[in-house]
């Protein structure tokens, strides 16, 4: 991603340190010290009727194109126009997240076992850029041939005496407070990232709210649940039934307003809704304002 500031004294490697902001928003990380009572949750129903109409049309087009893709594609597009959605709070400070990804967990091949990818996208991926960013990532993840680093840090930690994990992740904790952590910890990290998204629909049930950690930078989880069947009404008062998946968002409430959060799942569902607007690059990317100094681009 585009570095669109100079790093300056008080920023971190992974975000810029966000000074223009209301008053309110500068005292509430002092008054909401952690990110779980920080916690804020929103609710979408998507239909899908269109999207699985497109998936089959594109599906030539754009190999192993799914809803899923959309999905995701529909929230990358979302956070280049609305950058408050990629902030995040650490040690009382918010922060503009220098970058975007993903964290995701998936299935390996047995079907048995997990693993989690952690894709890097640009705010100018088109639905394209996101399938094969992916699909790529899904690949290796799923084949099992080699343990992600992510993998390896989880087994090595899982390893420790207690006392020592303790202290281990005590002193990791501390660390990324101060913006020290390790870069190679940050990068496996799947709680250090823009998103953490998850399918529980794949188990057959419908989306739940998944809590957020205290540990690592994620201010977004969203849970997508199994298709379903649901009534709608048409404006002539007519009554159909239509397929859709529901989508349950845990944010954290320190990063922005709710009518912000608001208008900014609305976008995402706009382009949920309207997938042919993915195939292409936004006409613009839009950058924090938030964080008050000269861009270099």
């Amino acid at each position: 991603m585009k570095k669109y500031f100079k790093r300056a004294l008080w920023d971190r490697y992974d975000g810029w340190r966000v000074r223009k902001v209301d008053g309110v928003f500068n005292i509430i990380p002092f008054i909401m010290k952690s990110r779980v009572e920080s916690q804020n949750y929103f609710e979408e129903n998507i239909l899908i009727d269109k999207i699985e109409a497109f998936v089959r049309t594109h599906n030539e087009e754009i190999p192993n194109l799914s809803t899923m893709h959309i999905i995701m594609a529909a929230v990358v597009r979302a956070f280049s126009q609305r950058p408050y959605m990629n902030r995040f709070v650490v040690y009382n400070k918010i922060y503009a997240r220098n970058h975007l990804n993903m964290s995701l967990v998936i299935k390996r091949a047995d079907m048995k076992s997990e693993t989690i990818i952690k894709p890097e996208f640009e705010p100018e991926d088109t639905l394209y850029d996101v399938v094969r960013r992916v699909n790529e990532l899904v690949a290796s993840g799923r084949s099992g041939e080699d343990d992600s680093d992510t993998d390896k840090i989880i087994e090595i930690l899982s390893k420790l005496p207690t006392t020592v994990m303790r202290f281990a992740v005590g002193i990791l904790k501390k660390l990324d407070n101060i913006g020290k952590l390790p870069k190679i910890i940050n990068e496996v990290s799947p709680w250090h990232c823009s998103i953490f998204m998850t399918n529980v629909g794949s188990l057959g049930i419908s989306p739940i709210y998944h809590h957020l950690t205290e540990f690592g930078t994620n201010s977004m989880f969203i849970a997508m649940g199994k298709k379903e069947k649901r009534l709608v009404l048409d404006k002539d008062g007519t009554v159909r039934e239509e397929r859709s998946i529901g989508l349950k968002f845990t944010l954290d409430d320190r990063v922005c307003d709710g009518q912000y959060y608001a208008n900014s799942i609305k976008l995402m569902r706009k382009y949920m809704q309207n997938p042919e607007l993915l195939l292409v690059p936004p006409r613009e990317v839009v950058v924090d304002d938030g964080v008050g100094r000269q861009r270099l681009v």
